[in-house]
């Protein structure tokens, strides 16, 4: 229920808003939420789409009933030409029923990358069992040319299913010479540093949402902090983020994404991923 943050390493090439594609050596839109559509090296993929109303229609007249900040911008059936849909955990605003079987009908050869642990789950929401590919903690995966390395997530504790996997994971992937890192929905934790040491990483799609003790009251597990996000119950004011982000000149290249905006990373020269 969070709206991630575009962030750049500090040896990067800065994030630029519009400029021509060709320039660019991945291009990345934010689809609200957690979800982002990556465009790198010919291949096309998303990453936790949440583009319906169901949350809304589950918590309709509940204490936080889950009412969209901004409409879908763009329906899930329009989304073409992916390669890999990729989902972090079954919470629906990351495995939505309402769009993962739109998604399903319009990229007829598109697979769906997700934990082994929601496989069925999934299964139950609408996507073709032959085309999930179910993945574990610290397993890597390479599908489509796209390297995907699978990392432990904590939402907000390193949760397990009774066969030992992993409910929630983040993402290290490797795209067109561009490594991207997407943690799902997590809070730090003990070792997440070094996962994330063994790659050299350009971009991060972090949630910045943060934590409080309503929320945790009401169900709503937490995230890193500093955050605009989707959900009215789980945000906090985006002026006042970037007021924040603005003083603190010691953090990297790092913004709030903007619905309806491309975003193109340049990677610099001699820059390799080990």
């Amino acid at each position: 229920m969070r709206a991630p943050a575009l962030a750049t390493v500090p040896d990067a090439v800065p994030l630029r808003r519009g400029g021509a594609a060709a320039e660019a050596t991945l291009s990345a839109w934010w689809l609200g939420q957690a979800g982002f559509m990556l465009e790198a090296g010919g291949l096309r993929l998303v990453i936790d789409a949440y583009l319906s109303d169901s949350l809304a229609v589950k918590y309709r007249g509940k204490p936080f009933p889950h009412v969209r900040m901004m409409p879908p911008p763009v329906d899930p059936s329009a989304l073409g030409d992916l390669d890999l849909v990729l989902a972090t955990h079954g919470h629906t605003d990351h495995l939505d029923p309402g769009t993962l079987a739109p998604l399903a009908s319009a990229n007829p050869a598109c697979r769906f990358v997700m934990p082994a642990a929601v496989r069925a789950l999934a299964i139950a929401r609408g996507v073709p069992p032959e085309r999930i590919v179910a993945v574990s903690a610290l397993a890597t995966v390479e599908l489509a040319g796209v390297r995907i390395h699978p990392l432990p997530s904590a939402h907000e504790d390193l949760a397990r299913d009774a066969s030992g996997e992993h409910l929630f994971l983040g993402y290290v992937v490797e795209i067109g010479g561009t490594t991207i890192y997407h943690p799902g929905d997590c809070i730090p934790y003990p070792g997440l540093e070094d996962h994330l040491a063994r790659y050299r990483v350009d971009l991060a799609l972090l949630p910045v949402n943060g934590r409080d003790a309503r929320r945790a009251a009401g169900g709503i597990p937490g995230n890193f902090t500093l955050e605009e996000a989707m959900f009215d119950f789980n945000t906090i004011d985006p002026v006042a983020a970037r007021a924040r982000i603005a003083g603190r000149p010691a953090l990297p290249a790092f913004l709030l994404a903007e619905a309806g905006v491309r975003y193109d990373l340049r990677v610099p020269r001699g820059w390799a991923t080990p």
